[in-house]
């Protein structure tokens, strides 16, 4: 049996990893594409502390869905406009957190990150990696659903032709209930996100590491 207290601490740091790369990854494309506004308000930078949103990150570990705090930009500054510019800026969050779970997923592949007997308190090696590659593959797949505030809304604006994504832009007010609405539980026991996201976080897991997935 995996200690609770083991997994917390491999869950708080695979945390750490995946939201201090999703956001400054937002920043330092704004950043590329003409917009200051990060780096003035100090979010050009690898430091946890600058991302982490306390209620992001208590659902993160509660339900495993969250978010870290929302990068400032100011899309009339990026130089390949507001439209394509918010989509290439939304898009690299996720797009991070994907070459990061890569990266991890490598040693596990090759071999060298092999799994351990488990005890005590202290996460092993192995478990701190697994879960970093796990929680990086979900927040890039849980952000790209196209709902608001999710990233995946704002890609999805920028890369639909200019009459649907207006027709899309409408309901952005309605995204936060629609996400709620996602995440409860139904009467089956089970929410409706993660029966969408399940198969897809499976996948990539496969894909990158070549070992099956017992845990979610």
């Amino acid at each position: 049996m995996i200690p609770i207290i083991a997994q917390y601490i491999a869950n708080a740091i695979a945390l750490l990893v995946a939201i201090d790369v999703h956001e400054f990854c937002h920043a330092w494309m704004a950043d590329r594409l003409g917009d200051p506004t990060p780096r003035y308000q100090g979010r050009l930078t690898l430091n946890p502390l600058a991302h982490l949103d306390p209620l992001g990150t208590l659902m993160l570990i509660l339900v495993r869905f969250g978010w870290g705090k929302p990068v400032p930009v100011n899309p009339y500054n990026l130089r390949n406009g507001p439209k394509s510019g918010m989509a290439m800026v939304s898009f690299a969050g996720p797009l991070a957190n994907l070459i990061a779970a890569a990266l991890l997923a490598l040693p596990v592949r090759l071999g060298l990150v092999m799994p351990t007997l488990r005890g005590g308190i202290i996460p092993s090696p192995e478990m701190v990696v697994t879960t970093t590659i796990l929680v990086n593959v979900s927040l890039a797949v849980f952000n790209l659903i196209p709902v608001a505030p999710l990233d995946g809304f704002k890609v999805a604006i920028g890369l639909l032709p200019y009459r649907w994504s207006y027709a899309l832009a409408q309901f952005e007010r309605y995204g936060p209930l629609l996400l709620i609405f996602l995440i409860l539980p139904g009467f089956w026991g089970a929410n409706i996100l993660f029966v969408i996201m399940e198969p897809v976080i499976r996948f990539l897991w496969v894909l990158l590491t070549g070992r099956p997935l017992f845990f979610m």
